[in-house]
């Protein structure tokens, strides 16, 4: 599987600056909260609790810059609800984040990484 979350994980490294007890609680917070909605979207039985769902779940994946589960979202929300086959790409998306980067992620702070 191939990792996705680098623009996630800069964001988050941004806001948790040299605290890496903070970066993983906040990386965790985002994962458990994707993953809320994402299962509020498949016991979703009408079009307004998927839509919602939907919508909270690009909503978080803006708020912390994962652009790939909200281009996920969107086409969930332009989609038929309950689509089988978004649902599982948005797990696959979020399994893979959750699988992480290969090497430790610098946080904010680190004069080699850059990040202010």
């Amino acid at each position: 599987m191939a990792y996705l979350g680098d623009p996630i994980d800069a964001q988050l490294a941004a806001v948790a600056g040299s605290d890496p007890d903070l970066f993983v609680e906040l990386r965790s917070a985002f994962l458990d909260s994707a993953r809320r909605q994402l299962d509020l979207m498949r016991r979703s039985r009408c079009d307004g609790n998927w839509s919602m769902a939907g919508m909270r779940l690009k909503g978080l994946a803006a708020s912390f810059h994962a652009q790939g589960l909200m281009l996920l979202a969107e086409q969930a929300l332009a989609g038929a609800p309950g689509d089988p086959a978004v649902l599982r790409r948005i797990a696959h998306w979020l399994d893979d984040f959750n699988a992480g980067p290969d090497e430790e992620v610098p946080l904010a702070g680190d004069p080699e990484t850059g990040l202010a």
